[in-house]
């Protein structure tokens, strides 16, 4: 397959392996839950009302995009905090005392801050999440938790227009490298070399947000033309797609018309692309998957079609006059404008009619009476598709739609309520306005370019089921985890959102929309959303990495689950969550996949498993797991830490019972590994035998 050269490809080409793992730390006050939503119907919850009253700051003082682009980004800044990629406008910073501003400082709204509404007592890494920091170290640190469970990645980075003003800063071990990117720093327009370094930036986290998908998972990617091209190179590269789906994993190539642009100088360049890859096709293929989404603008015809019936009753012909100039008269663009052709109206509802024509022609030809004039029906040139038998049933049960007399050709009435779901267009129309006004209302003040989560709630539609996490590494305004609510909320789906935020803003602007969704908005025009969508969502930064020197000396002492998940994950080559291991197994092209691993019993993982004597936290279908560790230097160089007789023969009746080995980690021993290697017992010391196992 044709791969693409750029500059410092050489440089990058691995950086995602080298890039430390650093834990998740959980910031409780700024995690959220909302109330129950009966207290939203009965008006007792808090409520956030998007006034607009008293001094705030505008949002161009957080966010300098000078450039247009669609994004629901921060107006072309890609990610960083401190290594990463840096936006150079002035962005929200910490108050006097190092206390951060909300977003009822720029909002004078009644809004709950996060500390009205926790996530319990325990926020949890199993919630939605929303983390702050470089998303190329965030991606890395979801690994332990999340390598291969993600079922959607949806991505909106920077477009590299030149006018974004954005800074390319990865941390990549090669003085030669370092010193080009300190070159024309911000990337500009006048830079020639944009592309290359854009290029840099997307490869490592491409690359780690392969590794996070499940094998059945997808990836959407929103671009304009002036990467779409280099981006379609370096996905081919990296998803393996040689060839278009089925046979690749190369799905398609959404467009994305936003309207006209009349001030254009030579013509209107009004559209962004969505392009769209999967990690297996053959998971795909083998499961026979097919995508489906609701048509839109089908709440809207509904709700016409019962006022007309509530003000018409059975009088049929007046409905359907009345409906079809309701239709007629909807602005062009509006969704429920395409199915326009649904305008007859009987007992069942909505309907339009289809051909009753064979295909191909010489279809049966027999008489079908017309139920007014009692004369036999124009029959179709072809003959009719259905048979005698088949007819006559469809007429029985009122589903054939006939003319004022027999000189019409009866058809088969396709009723609204039967036909909801299509497939996927490539190219649709939504205006690149609405969003935008949207999330004015809800926040008081504009944010430069969001996405629209009327376009992305669809794409989730399509292709998740109601427990799959959605993640977005380029969070913006929150636009991702805003469709994931409204989608749950419409199918009483449970996914699970997974948002990442360099900017300063991702407390003040990211999360509070989230709140604000879940929580409602009395300023919303949606009724829904003045109720609130519901949920909850921890809060999260990036800590330090797991360092082994750290742990030697006790400075960097990782909780037990960070340390768990983060052996799990180096084990095995996947994911460990709340005492549930993903162990790899294997698919039938002989790939890694994720198995379930079965836990003891459930623990609090946020603190070391007091009372398990043997501290397992999990297992795969051959080994099982133990990790004697507590985040404390001083039970770490004691006698309780190491791995004696009694403890090594309670878990070697363990694995006789399961018929399992077993590895466990720890700081010391009172044994030889020649007497353990007996009992199906492997000892790795801590903190430097944390490698892969070759015989699970």
């Amino acid at each position: 397959m044709p791969t693409l050269d750029f500059r410092g490809k050489q440089f990058i080409y691995s950086h995602h392996l080298t890039v430390p793992f650093r834990t998740l730390e959980v910031d409780a006050a700024k995690s959220f839950k909302s109330p129950p939503l009966d207290e939203h119907v009965r008006g007792t919850g808090p409520r956030a009302t998007g006034d607009t009253g008293g001094n705030h700051l505008s949002l161009d003082e957080h966010v300098r995009g000078t450039g247009p682009r669609a994004t629901d980004d921060t107006g072309g800044n890609p990610p960083s905090l401190d290594e990463d990629v840096r936006g150079t406008g002035p962005r929200a910073t910490d108050g006097p005392g190092g206390n951060h501003l909300s977003l009822d400082e720029h909002v004078r709204g009644t809004g709950p801050r996060a500390t009205d509404g926790p996530v319990g007592n325990h926020p949890s890494l199993d919630e939605n999440l929303i983390i702050h920091g470089d998303n190329l170290h965030a991606l890395k640190a979801l690994l332990p938790k999340y390598a291969g469970k993600i079922k959607c990645v949806y991505i909106d980075p920077p477009y590299n227009t030149g006018n974004e003003g954005w800074v390319y800063n990865d941390n990549v071990n090669s003085p030669m490298m370092q010193g080009w990117l300190s070159k024309n720093s911000p990337i500009d327009v006048e830079d020639m070399e944009r592309h290359d370094k854009w290029l840099c930036m997307m490869w490592p986290r491409l690359h780690l947000l392969r590794e996070l998908l499940a094998e059945d998972g997808v990836i959407f990617i929103s671009i304009d033309d002036n990467e779409v091209h280099l981006l379609r190179a370096i996905m081919d590269e990296i998803f393996d797609a040689q060839r278009i789906f089925p046979d690749g994993n190369f799905v398609g190539q959404f467009v994305w018309a936003a309207g006209r642009k009349n001030n254009a100088r030579l013509f209107s360049n009004s559209h962004d692309y969505i392009l769209c890859y999967l990690k297996n096709h053959e998971f795909l293929n083998q499961s026979g998957t097919t995508w489906r989404v609701r048509k839109q603008g089908l709440d809207d015809i509904y709700k016409k079609h019962a006022a007309l019936q509530r003000k018409h009753g059975q009088d049929f012909a007046t409905i359907e006059g009345e409906l079809a100039a309701w239709f007629k008269g909807l602005p062009d663009g509006h969704s429920a404008k395409r199915h326009s052709d649904y305008c007859y109206v009987d007992g069942r509802g909505p309907y339009s009619s289809s051909n009753t024509s064979a295909p191909g022609g010489n279809g049966d030809r027999y008489p079908v009476i017309h139920p007014t004039t009692d004369k036999p029906c124009a029959i179709p040139a072809g003959g009719w598709r259905y048979t005698r038998q088949e007819m006559e049933a469809l007429i029985a049960d009122n589903r054939v739609h006939f003319g004022t007399d027999e000189t019409s050709v009866p058809r088969r009435k396709l009723y609204l309520k039967e036909t909801e779901y299509e497939v996927p267009y490539s190219v649709f129309y939504k205006d690149g306005q609405g969003a935008t006004k949207r999330l004015r209302r809800l926040l008081g003040q504009p944010f430069p370019f969001p996405k629209d989560e009327e376009v992305l709630k669809p794409l989730f539609e399509a292709v998740t089921g109601p427990d799959d996490i959605i993640l977005d590494s380029f969070a913006g305004s929150g636009t991702t985890a805003h469709a994931v609510l409204a989608l749950n909320r419409e199918d009483g789906g449970n996914r699970k959102f997974i948002l990442v935020e360099c900017e300063d803003y991702a407390d003040t602007i990211t999360a509070e929309r989230v709140r604000r969704v879940m929580n409602g908005v009395d300023s919303a025009r949606d009724a829904t959303l003045r109720q609130g969508l519901g949920g909850s969502f921890t809060y999260c930064t990036l800590g330090g990495t797991i360092d082994e020197e750290g742990m030697l000396t006790g400075e960097t002492l990782p909780t037990y689950e960070n340390l768990a998940s983060y052996i799990a994950y180096v084990a095995t080559g996947s994911s460990v969550a709340m005492g549930r291991a993903q162990p790899t197994g294997r698919d039938a092209m002989g790939r890694a996949q994720p198995t379930d691993c079965k836990p003891e019993r459930h623990r609090d993982w946020e603190s070391s498993p007091t009372g398990q004597e043997d501290y397992f936290f999990g297992e795969t279908e051959t080994l099982r797991f133990y990790l004697i560790y507590e985040p404390d230097l001083a039970f770490l160089e004691s006698d309780a830490a190491a791995l004696d007789g009694n403890r090594a023969a309670r878990i070697a009746e363990q694995c006789k019972a399961s018929g399992k080995k077993a590895y466990v980690w720890g700081a010391h021993k009172f044994m030889s590994q020649k007497e353990l290697t007996p009992m199906g017992i492997t000892f790795c010391q801590l903190p430097y035998n944390i490698y892969p196992i070759m015989d699970g």
